[in-house]
Formats: C-alpha cells, sequence, structure tokens
C-alpha cells in the first residue's frame, strides 16, 4: 500500500511534537502544512522537510491529494475544520478537548457520520505506558472486584505564568486536563451513571484577581461497572507527591488494592503482600523533557488510529467514542453551576 497522505492544521506549540510522532511511523507521510500566519508553517516545514505549506485552509484542501487531515489548532476553529474537510469526504483527526460546546460536538460528530467520513479525536493521555500496564493488572481480576478508585492530578506546575491568556478562560481545567482524566476513568472504569462536580478558583494574579475558570475541580461517578470514581484535578495544590504531568490512581477491589503512584511505580496489595514494579515511558529525542510522559503517549495513539484509516480495525478514539468523554466535561460544568447531581446517558 502507498503511504497515506495527510496535512496538518494548525503549526504551533504541539505540531512538532505530533509530526515528529507521525514521522516515527511507518506507510505515513506528511505533504502539507497549513497555519494562518505563513511564516510559522514555513518554518516548520523546513525543519521536518514537509514540502508544501499554505495561509487558506481551502486551498490546501482543494490542491492536495489527501487521505486524512490533523488538526492541532484552537479548540474555538475545531467545528470550522471538521466541517470542511468532511465536505470534501476527507477523514479527520482532532485535537482535545473536539468543541468549546456539547452542541458543537454533537453537530462535528453528526456531520462525518452523515457523510460516511472518519472521524478521529487525538485523545493520547489513556496511551500512557504506565497507564496502559496499570489497565492491564485491573483487569487481571487478581484484585477482585474494584469497587472504589480515584485518580489524583494535582499539582502546583505555573500554567498561568507561562501562559497567561489561561487565567482568561471562561472554562479551564475540566476542558483543558479534565477532557484527559475523564477520558481515562472511561477506560478504566466504565460509563459514568450520574455524575456530581464541585469547582474553585484559587489562583490569584498579579493583581489579586481569580481566575476566570475553574482551576481546581473534583467530579464523582458511580459507573456501570460497580465503581465509585472520584476525579481529582488542580493547578493550584502544592504536594510532596507531586510529579508533573504525573496522574495517579487508587484503585479499591474485594481482594486488594491498586496503586498507580510517583515515579511510576504500580503497586499491588492482595493477602499474599505487595507486589511493586516501575513501569517508565520510553523517551524520544523530539521530546520535551519537561512532558516526556505525554509526548511518548502521542506516538501509539496516531498508530492505533493510523490502523484504522488503514482498515485495520477499530481505534479507540473515534469521534463518537470521545463524546461520550465530551458528556461528563459539559455536564461537569452543568453539576458545579447548579449544585446538582446530573443522570448521564444510558445512566440508571
Amino acid at each position: 500500500m502507498p503511504p497515506l497522505r495527510f496535512a496538518i492544521f494548525g503549526t504551533g506549540f504541539w505540531s512538532r511534537y505530533q509530526l515528529a510522532a507521525w514521522q516515527a511511523l511507518e506507510d505515513v507521510e506528511c505533504v502539507a502544512l497549513y497555519n494562518r500566519t505563513i511564516a510559522k508553517a514555513e518554518a516548520l516545514g523546513r525543519e521536518f522537510g514537509v514540502p508544501a505549506v499554505y495561509a487558506d485552509p481551502e486551498e490546501l484542501l482543494d490542491k492536495e491529494q489527501l487521505d486524512f487531515i490533523d488538526i492541532i489548532t484552537d479548540v474555538d476553529t475545531h467545528s470550522r475544520f471538521v466541517h470542511m474537510a468532511a465536505d470534501r469526504g476527507v477523514a479527520v483527526i482532532c485535537q482535545k478537548p473536539m468543541a468549546p460546546s456539547l452542541e458543537t460536538c454533537e453537530e462535528m460528530v453528526a456531520a462525518c457520520r452523515a457523510k460516511g467520513v472518519p472521524f478521529f479525536v487525538h485523545e493520547n493521555w489513556r496511551w500512557q505506558t504506565q497507564i496502559r500496564a496499570f489497565h492491564q493488572m485491573l483487569n487481571s481480576g487478581r484484585i477482585g472486584k474494584p469497587f472504589r478508585a480515584r485518580i489524583h492530578y494535582v499539582n502546583s506546575f505555573p500554567v498561568f505564568a507561562n501562559q497567561p491568556f489561561l487565567a482568561e478562560l471562561e472554562q479551564f481545567i475540566l476542558t483543558d486536563i479534565g477532557s484527559h482524566i475523564l477520558d481515562a476513568s472511561r477506560f478504566l472504569f466504565g460509563e459514568a451513571q450520574s455524575l456530581y462536580c464541585q469547582t474553585h478558583h484559587v489562583y490569584r494574579d498579579l493583581k489579586g484577581e481569580p481566575v476566570q475558570g475553574e482551576d481546581v475541580a473534583t467530579v464523582m461517578m458511580p459507573t456501570d461497572r460497580g465503581l465509585t470514581v472520584t476525579c481529582e484535578m488542580s493547578y493550584a495544590s502544592r504536594t510532596e507527591i507531586e510529579r508533573f504531568p504525573e496522574t495517579y490512581i487508587y484503585v479499591e477491589g474485594s481482594e486488594g488494592f491498586l496503586e498507580l503512584g510517583p515515579d511510576f511505580w504500580i503497586r499491588e496489595t492482595t493477602a499474599e503482600g505487595t507486589f511493586a514494579k516501575r513501569v517508565r515511558p520510553p523517551h524520544y529525542e523530539w521530546a520535551d523533557p519537561a512532558y516526556d510522559l505525554v509526548h511518548a503517549s502521542i506516538l501509539p495513539c496516531n498508530a492505533d488510529i493510523l490502523k484504522a484509516l488503514r482498515g485495520e480495525g477499530q481505534a479507540e478514539t473515534t469521534g463518537e467514542d470521545n463524546l461520550k468523554t465530551m458528556k461528563l466535561v459539559y455536564g461537569a460544568y452543568e453539576s458545579a453551576e447548579k449544585n446538582v447531581v446530573l443522570k448521564m446517558e444510558g445512566g440508571a
């Protein structure tokens, strides 16, 4: 089979890591880049040997013969580009969060479904090496039937110092990291039957003003697998165990306890004692050392989507699947605003 040809839309910070991961895979070729500031596209094209660059996305789609596009632009533009590609019968990969509202997410999925166009969301968090290993151990049954779990993403990483515009967003941590954490919960523990969320605005800028969007969120969900799951997210908490951007996971089962803790240690405790092993993610030369474990998860996520594009099976992170995660994200906002428990679609 000839290599699949694709274009990247958006050449900002994340695109170089996405492109490097694509180039690490076989039988796929980036042939064009789009960015509204064409100088950025030209610079990335020179660095990675991409032959064509465009400042007009429609011109790119009309001139290039493509198998898919990879959208790595800001969230407000995702829908526009998804519809553009779907109208031309071109498969789409989109960064998370899918869209700035649940209604728009639903419209994007429906448009691709109506056109028969494959649609995927690049939800890479569940593809982290240590989370995949944790998932495998959880499914081994050695800790019995899980009944309670906690996902803990809590740190004091200075996101607002590095990206001050984040403090001005009306919606922040639930759309930013929440789309990852709530998806990981679905992957590990099943679908939420109901949801309750509380949020906080802790960070203060130099003028003493609170952030616009929430920088702390707690979500509790009973799932269809019989667990009570709590997801804790914060950029305002300083703890001894924080190791940005690691995620910690704790599961209680009828026969034991399973923990993913700091520095990638997984500990399984049963009546026979505690078994511990360290599962470190791979390191790639192209990755940013501060984001190593996250950047390492891009490659297996891309590989999974690539197999589906080749017709070799179903990808995990389709648009249809990610829509379930987006319902949790925007359901969490509704729950926090109204201070109510929301029944989720399909819930008891």
